[in-house]
């Protein structure tokens, strides 16, 4: 009952028309997925909409080595489709914990979409932030920024998106292991190692095993946003 009162409570119907929201509701589904779930997979057909209700996922691609690159991390009021339209997937998408999902068909969405303007505006204002999201992240992939601000500014971003306040500063509420961290970063586990303790000497972040918080995230976003540029020894 409880994830069907969050599916009830879905972000994108709340500008529907009464009808859009109980055939929505009528023709869709809950489901759990555990940890390590792949919901999507790159160049397979999928004809399915996945809305995340609660738990967190990874949206990521292959690099040209076989590399994993995440993309997004993504909780609670997402959509974990790339794309409204296209049948065949461009992304890979995993549970990092235990997910509800709201799954629903493509064609039923697009037909309520056709139907219900204040459903499609904001489904198109979801995807307009996604992609915002993603020019940023080209800007601070180029030569321009070094590693050290690139993960000060991914750690801000998951202490703004998935932080606990703490006696110790705002802790990350999920399993940051030295992998996922190069998986996000793109670069390799020795030299995001070596970036984690460069930012853990400065008192940037405390690490504890697969946790990391961030003592004062006032500070480390001045960090990454203002320390001049300068290559790692």
């Amino acid at each position: 009952m409880k994830q069907k009162q969050k599916a009830d409570a879905l972000w994108f119907l709340k500008h529907s028309a009464e009808h859009t929201r109980t055939r929505f509701l009528e023709l869709g589904k809950t489901v759990f997925c555990q940890k390590g779930t792949c919901c999507l997979r790159a160049r397979e057909t999928n004809h399915q909409i996945f809305f995340l209700l609660s738990g967190k996922t990874a949206v990521y691609n292959l690099t040209s080595c076989g590399n994993r690159k995440i993309l997004f991390v993504l909780g609670a009021d997402s959509m974990v489709n790339e794309s409204l339209t296209g049948n065949i997937s461009t992304i890979f998408c995993e549970t990092l914990e235990p997910c509800h999902l709201y799954v629903i068909s493509r064609d039923v969405l697009l037909s309520l979409m056709e139907q219900d303007f204040g459903l499609t505006r904001a489904l198109l204002s979801y995807q307009e932030k996604k992609i915002w999201r993603l020019e940023h992240q080209l800007k601070n992939t180029v030569g321009s920024i070094y590693l050290e601000r690139k993960l000060a500014s991914k750690l801000w971003k998951l202490a703004r998106d998935f932080g606990i306040p703490t006696e110790h500063g705002v802790l990350i509420d999920m399993d940051l292991s030295i992998t996922f961290l190069a998986d996000l970063l793109g670069a390799p586990r020795e030299t995001t190692s070596r970036v984690c303790k460069k930012l853990s000497d400065r008192g940037l972040i405390l690490m504890k095993k697969k946790r990391i918080c961030i003592p004062d995230p006032v500070k480390i976003s001045h960090f990454y946003k203002s320390i001049p540029d300068r290559k790692i020894p």
